[in-house]
Order: structure tokens, then sequence, then C-alpha cells
């Protein structure tokens, strides 16, 4: 090596250091665990008006949905997709009972998303859910785009639970 190269090794900066990965920042690819579960990060849909994202996250032949949202906390909830169907978009009742647990209403909201890797829609657009909640604090989420309802059960996770990885 000569010695200008030398002294320009020295003398250039040294490249600045990457921002650790956030969980609202996870791709495809990327690696989390969830509640002492290590899952691999395969899709996202992310809802930028609400600071809202959906992972597709799957373990095996496992596959959950981790919906994290930042308000004045961030919070996390952990999915899976059950089966069934409901008419009509316009026609979702306040309250649901299924598997005789009464689920009410909490919050209904539509925005426009951006879907990325393998996710439960395959192209972005206008969204709306519903969410649902039970008095034993379970959770239900509903889901309408372009024709399609995508119904989820699940519940909420402690901050403390979620941990990322890996990060590419």
């Amino acid at each position: 090596m000569s010695l200008f190269k030398r002294i320009k090794n020295i003398i250039a900066k040294p490249e600045p250091l990457r921002p650790e990965k956030s969980v609202l920042s996870l791709t495809a690819g990327d690696v989390c665990e969830v509640s002492l579960v290590t899952f691999q990060v395969t899709g996202r849909t992310q809802n930028r008006s609400r600071n809202a994202v959906l992972l597709t996250l799957q373990d095996g032949t496992d596959v959950r949905y981790l919906a994290i949202e930042e308000r004045e906390r961030t919070v996390y909830e952990l999915f899976e997709s059950i089966d069934g169907r409901l008419d009509t978009f316009n026609e979702v009742p306040t309250t649901l009972e299924l598997d005789g647990r009464m689920y009410h209403l909490e919050e209904q909201y539509s925005g426009f998303i951006l879907c990325t890797g393998r996710t439960p829609f395959k192209q972005g657009g206008e969204q709306h859910v519903w969410e649902f909640k039970s008095d034993d604090m379970k959770l239900l989420r509903i889901e309408w785009q372009d024709g399609r309802f995508m119904l989820y059960a699940g519940e909420e996770v402690l901050p403390a639970d979620v941990r990322v990885l890996r990060g590419t």
C-alpha cells in the first residue's frame, strides 16, 4: 500500500453507524421474537396516517400477525387468522359473538396502506378496519379491502415480550 493511501485512510472519516432496527421498521427477511417464539417477518402492511404496521410473521408453518401502533405508548397485538365472513362492509355490527364470547366495537377506521412481501392483501389501497375487544381482553380484528374480508383473533402483547433479533 502506498504512503498516500495510508494517509488518506487515516484522515478519512469513519462510516457512520447504522441505527438499530426498531419493531416499527422491520421488513421481510428480518427476525423477531414475540412471547419467546422466534418468527421471521415475511410481509408488512403499513398505514402511514395512523403510524401503524401489521407484520406477517412465520415460524415453520405457523403464520401470525403482529399489529404495532405508536400512540402515546406503543401498542402490540398478536393475531392469528380465523375463518369467517361478513356480507358487506357497510353492515359490520357493533357487537359480535364468536365461540360464546361477546366482542364489542372499540375502534373503526380506514386509510391507505402500503404492502410489501407476503401479506393477506397483495396490493396497497384503501382499507377499512374494525377492532373489537371482549370483556376478558381478547381481541378481534376485521379488515376489508377490495371486496375481501380478513378476520383475526388475538390478544395484547407486553412491549417487553417483543424483541428484534436480526435486521437486514
